[in-house]
């Protein structure tokens, strides 16, 4: 039975830091300014709903506070759209690398890093209040999901928005990870979900839960839920995805794309939350 919560944030610390999410993305050497241009570009065209969900030119000279900024994408959007963004990740190499990509693309004035615990933020972050509070597949990955969102309240005014993504329970993803790898032991959905959850496997916390799960997870803030979606499955075959192809599975070819995309939207891997105060 997973028991999350007695799990070490250092075991987590040290499972990200050892491939920091996304960082494959780019053949180009690490740290070029053509390596973070691919990175952005096979992020974004495999998950479009990014863009659309943080509404990067909305923040535009707003405060953004980012849990969970990993190489810094998002990051670089928001700052790029001309908001103030003060960034935070657990993983040390995730951080050294988003700080890199500030530098490279001359942004370092607009965005101040922590590498810090999201679970006792106020300890390293000064309080002040944010425009924006975004968080994208994150602190699922946390042993206390709910110490992070309690420390987040100190961030808050009347009006600052909460976006937040988290892993959906009732998931293409969830099903197709218990067929594959639990052959059909829906009694381990947890343990099988936070084990095969990343591209690296064996992750040590994964979270997933349901709509209204989610909706009780930002509620308990005291936010008042303004949107809850489902989006996104992965439809490449992962060995040509490993060799930057994109093909598709071949139940995803036949698909009509307005059929897919209702897939997506009834058991999307991704559930996105959006909160205000």
């Amino acid at each position: 039975m997973a028991n999350f919560e007695q799990v070490d944030i250092e075991e987590v610390k040290s499972y990200w830091d050892k491939r920091p999410c996304n960082i494959r993305h780019s053949m180009k050497p690490i740290g070029s300014r053509e390596y973070f241009d691919e990175v952005e570009a096979r992020k974004y065209k495999v998950e479009p709903h990014i863009p659309i969900f943080a509404r990067f030119d909305q923040w535009r000279d707003k405060k953004v506070l980012e849990i969970g900024c990993g190489i810094g994408t998002d990051t670089i959007n928001f700052a790029r759209a001309g908001a103030e963004v003060v960034a935070i990740d657990l993983s040390t190499s995730s951080i050294e690398l988003a700080k890199k990509r500030a530098q490279v693309f001359g942004l370092e004035d607009k965005i101040s890093f922590y590498n810090t615990n999201s679970e006792q933020l106020s300890q390293t972050v000064p309080i002040e209040p944010f425009d924006l509070i975004y968080s994208f597949g994150v602190i699922h990955h946390s042993p206390h999901p709910e110490l992070i969102l309690k420390e987040l309240k100190k961030y808050v005014k009347p009006g600052t928005t909460l976006k937040v993504m988290v892993y959906y329970k009732f998931s293409w993803k969830v099903l197709w990870i218990i067929c594959t790898y639990g052959f059909g032991r829906f009694w381990k959905y947890k343990e099988l979900a936070a084990r095969y959850s990343e591209a690296q496997t064996g992750c040590p916390v994964t979270y997933i839960y349901s709509k209204n799960e989610g909706k009780k997870l930002l509620q308990a803030m005291g936010a008042k839920m303004v949107s809850v979606e489902v989006d996104h499955i992965f439809p490449y075959s992962i060995p040509e995805y490993k060799e930057y192809r994109y093909v598709k599975k071949w139940y995803f070819r036949i698909l009509p794309t307005g059929c897919y995309r209702w897939l997506e939207r009834v058991f999307g891997w991704h559930l996105l939350l959006t909160a205000r105060f």
